[in-house]
């Protein structure tokens, strides 16, 4: 038969249907206790002066506890064999449990190394009672903060949903909110847990209560929280600046440990079940536009088991008028990013491009985006600004481009000209037949060759060379080079050809004199060509 504990209330029972008169049989049926139980408790109190012919008070308190202490005294006499042989072995039974080992294992264990018959009942209640198996951490009950205080956030499953954009039945997530005092709770749906959708959940709160509460506990959520730690966490950039603009305060919750927010932890179960589970909705937002009146007409209406009013009620009287000022606007959610600028010259920030000038390649730069601006700093100060370009687009500017680089690669082929006229007026207008046609920039490394000949054999010669090169149509940098190695360009080069006197016959078979010099072949083919054209 189980064993029985006999209440405090059972044996005052017996001793007052004792007292009336009752046997030991009659007062064991009506107090529904074995006889022999009710012979030992009465015994006891024989024992202790209590006559059964007396009349007065019932025992007192004090009393009762004395007869229980006869019947079951506290201490090792109390316990029988094997609770001695479990005291014998604490020290080897403590290790096995400080190892999470299972009870049955540490049991066996303890039959095979020592012999001793020990029956697990017995074994879970020392373990219990003497070693701590099994007990839960004690906790605190912490006092709610004053009204418009504080408030709770927690993201938790909801269940699975159709996307109405894609078709396709996704997880969704509820944002719930809860106000510590009134415990008046919003709930914001979502598909993903991102910063974006946190944020916006955030700024339908605020528009919901009113207001904006001066402490926010939130869980460890990614989007939020970049390294956790039960003191110093550190929190999205982000995030923070959205709580500088509304004015709140961040207090991160540890890690595991719902009890930093048990306000809005104990609410979620009841949001799943009361407003989610065994609903059909349409999509996202016919789920959002329902969950904002549950909240008010459901959740807000019914009389909370803890404060026993009605959270809206408590939430309109109490704490509404202590909120802080509700936003003017939506928020204009900004991008954080620390990235390193590219020997390109760019950064790439949300699939956009934006460049840095010269001095900061191959160091890491803070990025700040919003929809109008890109603002670029580094240790503190700004050193470049964009407007905001949507993804594959890029802002360029020239100036942080080396000198002499930019025109090439902004492909401006319109500067390269005026570089080019820069060096004289011929070597402009070459250049300008250069980069004739559909694509300029296809040619601008010719101009740029060209412009080297400037540097090597000065504005003069190339401006006669180029001079030359119009006069017959040529438009070749590789001949203007030829021309320059060879000396062709200046006019010494233009004596006319003297005119052959009448008494002279020309000989049949005569050849100039450049037939007999020493080429190359594929010269010889060219100058051929050349005289063909």
């Amino acid at each position: 038969m189980p064993f029985r504990e006999v209440t405090m209330v059972q044996v005052r029972e017996v001793l007052r249907l004792w007292r009336m008169g009752h046997g030991f049989r009659s007062a064991a049926r009506l107090a529904q206790l074995d006889r022999k139980t009710v012979r030992r408790y009465i015994e006891a109190a024989e024992r202790l002066g209590i006559r059964r012919e007396e009349v007065g008070d019932p025992p007192s308190d004090e009393l009762i506890a004395q007869v229980i202490g006869r019947v079951r005294p506290a201490g090792p006499e109390a316990h029988g064999e094997s609770w001695r042989i479990c005291e014998a072995h604490r020290t080897r039974l403590s290790g096995w449990i400080d190892q999470d080992l299972r009870l049955t294992k540490v049991l066996d264990l303890l039959r095979r190394q020592t012999g001793d018959p020990v029956p697990y009942a017995t074994l879970h209640r020392f373990a219990t009672e003497e070693l701590g198996f099994g007990k839960r951490r004690v906790t605190v009950r912490v006092d709610d903060g004053p009204p418009g205080e504080e408030l709770q956030v927690d993201f938790g499953q909801m269940g699975r949903l159709r996307d109405e954009a894609t078709g396709v039945t996704r997880v969704v997530w509820g944002l719930v909110f809860t106000a510590v005092y009134s415990r008046h709770q919003f709930v914001w749906l979502s598909f993903t847990q991102g910063l974006g959708e946190v944020i916006e959940g955030f700024e339908r709160a605020w528009e919901f209560f009113g207001g904006v509460f001066r402490v926010v506990i939130i869980d460890n959520l990614k989007a939020v929280v970049d390294k956790a730690d039960a003191c110093a966490p550190r929190l999205n950039d982000t995030f923070v600046e959205y709580a500088q603009a509304r004015g709140f305060v961040i207090d991160a919750a540890r890690v595991r440990t719902p009890t930093d927010k048990p306000r809005v932890e104990r609410q979620m179960s009841y949001v799943r079940e009361s407003f989610f589970r065994g609903e059909e909705f349409q999509g996202l937002s016919d789920a959002r536009e329902r969950a904002e009146r549950w909240c008010r007409s459901v959740a807000g209406l019914r009389v909370h088991g803890t404060t026993q009013r009605r959270p809206l009620e408590s939430f309109d009287a109490e704490e509404k008028s202590r909120l802080l000022a509700a936003p003017p606007g939506r928020y204009d959610v900004p991008i954080h990013a620390d990235v390193s600028v590219h020997r390109d010259h760019h950064v790439r920030i949300d699939r956009a491009l934006y460049s840095i000038p010269t001095a900061y390649i191959g160091q890491k730069v803070h990025v700040r985006a919003d929809r109008e601006l890109v603002r670029v700093s580094l240790r503190g100060q700004i050193v470049k600004t964009h407007p905001r370009q949507p993804p594959g687009g890029r802002s360029t500017d020239p100036a942080d481009y080396p000198k002499g680089k930019a025109i090439y690669a902004t492909r401006d082929a319109a500067s390269l000209e005026t570089l080019a006229t820069q060096e004289g007026r011929m070597v402009g207008a070459y250049a300008r037949k250069l980069l004739e046609g559909p694509l300029p920039w296809t040619r601008m490394r010719h101009v740029y060759r060209l412009l080297g000949l400037v540097r090597r054999y000065g504005q003069e010669r190339v401006n006669l060379a180029c001079q030359r090169a119009l006069e017959i149509q040529v438009v070749d940098v590789t001949r203007i080079g030829r021309m320059l190695e060879t000396a062709l360009e200046g006019p010494q080069w233009n004596v006319p050809v003297a005119a052959v006197p009448a008494n002279v016959v020309p000989l049949r078979f005569v050849r100039p004199a450049s037939e007999f010099e020493i080429r190359q072949r594929a010269q010889r083919k060219e100058e051929t060509t050349d005289e063909q054209l």
